[in-house]
């Protein structure tokens, strides 16, 4: 095993063990070994969150688990962030960001905002249990840019719908991409709402935002 490999398979079992000191000497190790520290965080410490994510919703770890595991993450992202390259490429594009009304489980959508700025996109993050009219609201301010929606709860689903409804009834649709994820969310749930691209991690996301942000450009 390359010691990458070992660094970034340490990062992910420090985040999912909540080995948030560890964490720290781990991650000091990977960047100044002169790795990639965006890797870093996508294979390795956003791994490791989603990984703990799933044993919350197999409820083998509960909430104050899930807490120690994300201060694990953001202690190993404090000391990658000064090694970030950021890409300052010209199609970038806003990103509305938040967790729709009724859900307040924002692990998700953190990791997703997290992933976005490090690719360079300017970030509105609404936050969770995030209203229609706070979207529209935000789409209304900044003219322009993708939408991204999450849950975790299939009873708030249909949240994501009222947006996109609303933002066509507004004359705001084609103005903006819209991106949906979450745990209960499929690419068949996203195409029948009529979302414009549906991912099931955060840098998946990031990635999807690129292709987004080219389209909207070349509207």
């Amino acid at each position: 095993m390359s010691n990458k490999l070992r660094l970034l398979e340490e990062l992910d079992r420090c985040v999912v063990e909540m080995e948030d000191e560890e964490v720290i000497d781990v991650a000091k190790e990977y960047v100044e070994s002169g790795y990639d520290a965006y890797e870093g965080i996508t294979e390795g410490l956003a791994k490791g969150m989603e990984r703990a994510g799933d044993l919350f919703e197999e409820e083998e770890y509960f909430v104050p688990e899930l807490l120690i595991c994300s201060d694990a993450m953001y202690n190993g992202l404090e000391e990658m962030k000064p090694y970030i390259k950021k890409d300052t490429s010209d199609e970038k594009c806003n990103i509305i960001i938040g967790v729709v009304e009724g859900d307040t489980h924002d692990i998700g959508k953190n990791l997703v905002k997290i992933m976005m700025e490090t690719a360079g996109f300017k970030v509105y993050d609404l936050g969770r249990d995030v209203p229609v009219e706070t979207f529209l609201n935000k789409v209304k301010e900044v003219e322009t840019g993708i939408v991204c929606m999450s849950t975790l709860m299939t009873t708030t689903m249909a949240n994501m719908d009222r947006v996109i409804e609303e933002l066509s009834r507004e004359g705001l649709r084609d103005k903006v991409k819209v991106m949906v994820g979450g745990g209960p969310l499929s690419q068949s749930y996203a195409e029948k709402i009529g979302a414009d691209a549906y991912t099931s991690n955060a840098a998946e996301a990031a990635k999807k935002a690129k292709e987004l942000a080219l389209e909207l450009k070349n509207l």
